[in-house]
């Protein structure tokens, strides 16, 4: 892949991605606004004279100095806090951003991989969720600021490909979770994990009747390096297909924390719940046919890692990732 940018390359899997990279020989440029991400995910690379940052907003014009072999754009507003805090700019950095790195990637003769979401399943009537599903999502709900962000930014790489026979990729991302995350960022791993170590009850919605599937990052940035490398260019579900739900996890936080915190049951009563999936797990039978991959790290190893970030993370008083 030789000389890379990534969008976002500051964020919680944006940092991690460059980590890889570096591991791997390339040259790596992490473009940032810092609306999210911060400058402590990449501390550890500022010394590295193959690494570059740049704080910018990629729905501006984009100019990198010097060639590109391949674009990573991961820039984006996922958490409900943000989006629903920030719901213009997360519509932006779907559209404009999206633009922008496309016509850079152009520019630079470049192969661009769009972090897309399973999010463009919406509330999904259909289980698990193939990339053929074309999804059930309310576009003028809160939440549609961001599942409709991320298709249409499908829909103009597809566009890209198509009609400038641009090299694309998309993977549609799952629940992601590991070291680097935002215990303030409203999602419930970092909010069960931060709730734990604090001794403060776990909150679950309803029964905790709610499925989600947990895939540690460093298989989510495996399968993206395999994806970008495969020739194949339609979407690509990326995801742990080990479905639990929400009250199991929150018990197996408890149990890992060794946490006495106790497990509240509430109604929702606000907008980052509105058309909330009732069950998310992926289909990655493309992923397994077409590159040869699938997640390798148990639930176990996985928050034991992020539970340790946090608790440090959390004695040091930085609960906050945005700058």
């Amino acid at each position: 892949m030789g000389r890379v940018l990534i969008t976002g390359g500051a964020g919680f899997i944006g940092s991690h991605l460059a980590d890889r990279l570096l591991d791997e020989g390339h040259e790596v440029i992490a473009l940032d606004n810092l609306s999210t991400g911060h400058p402590r995910n990449i501390a550890h690379l500022m010394g590295n004279d193959r690494f570059r940052f740049l704080k910018y907003d990629v729905t501006d014009y984009v100019h990198v100095e010097g060639p590109l072999d391949t674009i990573f754009h991961l820039a984006s507003l996922p958490s409900p806090v943000d989006y629903l805090r920030m719901p213009i700019p997360t519509l932006k950095v779907g559209a404009l951003g999206t633009h922008k790195a496309l016509g850079l990637a152009r520019a630079k003769g470049a192969s661009l991989l769009l972090a897309s979401t399973s999010e463009v399943y919406g509330d999904p009537e259909v289980h698990p969720q193939p990339e053929d599903y074309w999804g059930n999502v309310n576009p003028v709900g809160p939440r549609g600021v961001y599942d409709e962000s991320k298709r249409f930014a499908e829909a103009m790489t597809m566009a890209y490909h198509r009609d400038q026979d641009l090299p694309t990729y998309i993977c549609r991302i799952f629940n992601t979770y590991g070291p680097r995350m935002r215990a303030d960022d409203g999602r419930v791993v970092t909010n069960f994990v931060a709730q734990a170590l604090r001794g403060e009850p776990l909150t679950v919605y309803d029964d905790g009747g709610r499925t989600r599937s947990f895939c540690f990052v460093s298989d989510l940035v495996d399968g993206m390096m395999k994806l970008v490398q495969s020739g194949y260019h339609d979407p690509v579900n990326l995801g742990n297909p080990i479905e639990m739900t929400i009250l199991e996890f929150a018990r197996r936080v408890v149990e890992l924390t060794g946490s006495k915190s106790k497990i509240d049951f509430v109604k929702p009563q606000d907008e980052r719940t509105q058309d909330d999936p009732k069950t998310r797990r992926p289909d990655i039978t493309k992923a397994r046919q077409v590159l040869g991959w699938e997640p390798e790290v148990d639930l176990e190893t996985g928050l034991n890692k992020t539970i340790d970030y946090f608790r440090e993370l959390l004695a040091k008083g930085k609960e906050g990732g945005a700058a």
